[in-house]
């Protein structure tokens, strides 16, 4: 499982001018079954995604085609990790 963070490094109105693509870009990750959650950070200054059932080079050719990447509007920093504990309910997240 990875969590990804994304840091916005341009503006908001260039951010807001690219997130109907950023959107589409997430329903395809959500269509394929890779990503899991994802939502802006408090305050907005970038966003997170937890994706999983996906290699490390997966994940990072598939953020190269995030249309924030690709417009350089956000760097990513990924953390992988593996889960060994849930709430109750979301078992199915682990391995």
């Amino acid at each position: 499982m990875f969590v990804v963070t994304l840091t916005y490094v341009a503006d908001l109105a260039q951010v807001d001018d690219a997130l109907q693509d950023h959107v589409a870009w997430l329903d395809q990750q959500y269509a394929d079954g890779v990503f899991i959650a994802s939502g802006r950070r408090v305050p907005r200054v970038g966003g997170v995604i937890l994706a999983r059932n996906l290699s490390r080079e997966d994940l990072e050719r598939r953020l190269a085609s995030d249309p924030f990447r690709q417009r350089g509007l956000a760097e990513y920093a990924v953390t992988e990790f593996v889960p060994s504990r849930t709430a109750e309910g979301f078992e199915h997240l682990l391995p």
